[in-house]
């Protein structure tokens, strides 16, 4: 019952996005048959060219026709041409996605090195200078753009340094500074997460059994501390990783990593609303998969899990 009951929450989730998504889109000021007759070379588009565009396009039709005919095609994966290229989206987008999820994949695994490597030892010496330091530096990640941290690693690291290239070909080799900009943002809330999480473990009776019987601080944080910690962090961790998608727009275009979200941005700066509508909707599908997996996940880990509590 509580399958089907997310399940359904799901499916009204992607109506509701798929609404606002287009909404936005369709509103937003400007003519995108001016835009992208722009962006196809015209400099000067004539009213008539603008007019045969915007019935080529379908933007003649009433808004309602348009998204039903955008939304309709979804389900049978056809996702429609790009207005701009005229290419059909999803090979687009197909030949994007490898580099966004190398990108994606090697960020997750950056940040959840980052949340050992600050949380723990701000469990482990509360309130001390390894707790203080991991505050600041949370901080600090927390409230920095992820596109400042960006420009700034390119300029120590890059450019001062000489170490790595300042443009990015996705590739494994220029994935680094890119994964490490998306990273200390979700890095930063997970260590903090983590911490308090361990405290209070660590106040739970049968540590202090534990602790009386000899049990030394590596044995207690392998065995209890860190496995009674897991599903508060698996569900934090579960549902940033599909909400890293949602930062690799800037972080990609900062590096002009050549990956989904720096097609997303130039199809907005185009008004090539197809592609913008049908990438943002795989995001939320990603986004509410992942959420749906983490709480399966959850209540096999933990039985009396409850994710609505």
């Amino acid at each position: 019952m509580k399958t089907l009951r997310r399940l359904g929450q799901g499916l009204i989730s992607l109506f509701v996005v798929s609404v606002v998504i287009w909404l936005m889109m369709a509103l937003a000021p400007g003519d995108p048959a001016m835009r992208i007759l722009l962006a196809r070379g015209i400099r000067e588009p004539s009213p008539e060219q603008v007019a045969a565009t915007q019935a080529e396009l379908g933007l003649d039709l009433p808004m309602v026709q348009q998204y039903w005919k955008w939304i309709s095609g979804l389900p049978t994966a056809n996702f429609g041409d790009s207005w701009t290229t005229g290419r059909p989206i999803a090979t687009e987008f197909l030949d994007r996605l490898p580099a966004t999820l190398i990108l994606t994949l090697v960020a997750l695994l950056l940040a959840i090195g980052l949340t050992l490597l600050l949380g723990i030892p701000a469990a482990l010496w509360a309130n001390q200078w390894p707790d203080r330091t991991s505050r600041v530096l949370s901080l600090i990640a927390l409230a920095a753009p992820s596109f400042l941290i960006g420009v700034l690693l390119m300029e120590v690291i890059t450019v001062r340094m000489g170490l790595g290239r300042v443009l990015a070909d996705g590739t494994w080799g220029t994935v680094f500074l890119p994964a490490l900009t998306l990273a200390l943002g979700p890095a930063a809330a997970w260590s903090r997460l983590l911490r308090t999480s361990l405290l209070e473990t660590a106040s739970a009776p049968f540590l202090a059994v534990a602790k009386g019987r000899g049990a030394n601080t590596r044995y207690l944080l392998t065995t209890h501390l860190l496995p009674h910690s897991a599903p508060p962090m698996l569900t934090v961790v579960g549902l940033s990783t599909a909400a890293l998608l949602g930062g690799a727009p800037v972080v990609e275009t900062v590096f002009t990593w050549p990956g989904v979200g720096l097609y997303v941005v130039k199809a907005i700066e185009v008004r090539d609303l197809p592609v913008v509508a049908d990438t943002t909707m795989f995001a939320v599908v990603v986004y509410i998969l992942v959420s749906f997996l983490t709480d399966l996940i959850l209540e096999r880990i933990e039985p009396n899990w409850d994710p609505e509590k």
